[in-house]
């Protein structure tokens, strides 16, 4: 097969291919030129990250695509029921990126818990003595109550981590259950039990922590809105990692401005890749650039699932 990876492959995902006979292609393409060049390069798939979409009109104009495949887990940027129906095989890699998204969220949660986003960047003004007044008074995270909304594979992967940080987590979720979490902690496995309650307004006043991992909501609506945020305990915080508009952005900023919400972090936004600058600049909001999988070690799970994948594709092809 000829493979355009248009938003790059690991490596190793790329050794794991061409040993087998593909081709691979990690030159990018502008998302205006992609039909044109998938069909003047006879490309038989093309696998994406967040940056490209594969809608109707690329599926549409390209009779000779086989397969698409989504490095990560949200397909929001493929037209998946379309492709299928079309006859096309669509294809992502799920597990691979739940460490390193889990992960990324702890580090957020310390980091708007002491304010490290924000001192780190008026450090450089010299007033030393200003700046340890202004961040002394930070939380910690140990007997906190963390709200994951979403407690598919990155929300348990997350509530490893905090409950290893002492921390209480209540997950929401569809579906009310007791969903059971394995600790490995110094060689030895402790489940640790944790309630899943399917109504958020049931439980969104005890939190003093809130992580989203929800996919973007087929109808757009945000999970966390005007309505929820009326809901909150007083100060506290919230993490997205998940997608862009699950929270109401103008909302977030309401409810920083008048102290429901005491600090937030958000690794995806609306407007991507030119978010709100508003959200940007605010200095009770940490922001990272949509890198939630964007380690190493994720890249090259990622890589080895989606050749693995596309290997099996072309033997049953």
């Amino acid at each position: 097969m000829k493979i355009l990876a248009n938003d790059g492959i690991s490596a190793l995902g790329k050794s794991i291919l061409e040993a087998a006979g593909h081709q691979v292609s990690t030159e990018k393409v502008d998302q205006t030129a992609l039909a044109s060049t998938i069909n003047e390069q006879g490309f038989d798939a093309v696998l994406v990250r967040s940056a490209t979409t594969v809608r109707k009109e690329v599926i549409d104009a390209c009779p000779g695509l086989r397969l698409i495949g989504r490095g990560g887990v949200g397909m929001d940027n493929i037209d998946v029921a379309y492709a299928r129906q079309k006859g096309l095989t669509v294809i992502n890699t799920p597990a691979s990126s739940s460490q390193s998204v889990a992960e990324l969220v702890m580090g957020h949660l310390f980091s708007i818990s002491r304010f490290l986003n924000d001192s780190f960047k008026n450090m450089s003004s010299g007033d030393f003595a200003t700046l340890k007044k202004n961040y002394a008074k930070g939380v910690e995270l140990r007997g906190k109550t963390l709200g994951i909304i979403g407690f598919g594979r990155i929300g348990q992967s997350l509530a490893t981590y905090a409950l290893g940080a002492g921390m209480k987590v209540i997950a929401i979720e569809r579906s009310a259950r007791i969903q059971p979490i394995n600790l490995k902690i110094g060689g030895q496995t402790v489940e640790v039990p944790v309630k899943v309650v399917a109504d958020l307004t049931e439980v969104i006043a005890q939190l003093d922590y809130i992580s989203i991992h929800v996919p973007k909501q087929a109808d757009g609506a945000a999970v966390i809105g005007p309505k929820e945020f009326q809901l909150m305990k007083k100060g506290v915080r919230l993490v997205n990692a998940a997608r862009g508009g699950v929270i109401d952005e103008m909302a977030l900023l309401e409810a920083l401005q008048n102290g429901t919400v005491s600090a937030a972090a958000l690794d995806v936004f609306e407007n991507e890749p030119t978010p709100l600058k508003a959200l940007l600049d605010h200095p009770h909001i940490a922001c990272t650039p949509h890198i939630g999988a964007a380690t190493l070690e994720a890249q090259d799970r990622i890589g080895e699932e989606l050749a693995d994948l596309i290997i099996a594709f072309a033997k049953e092809a």
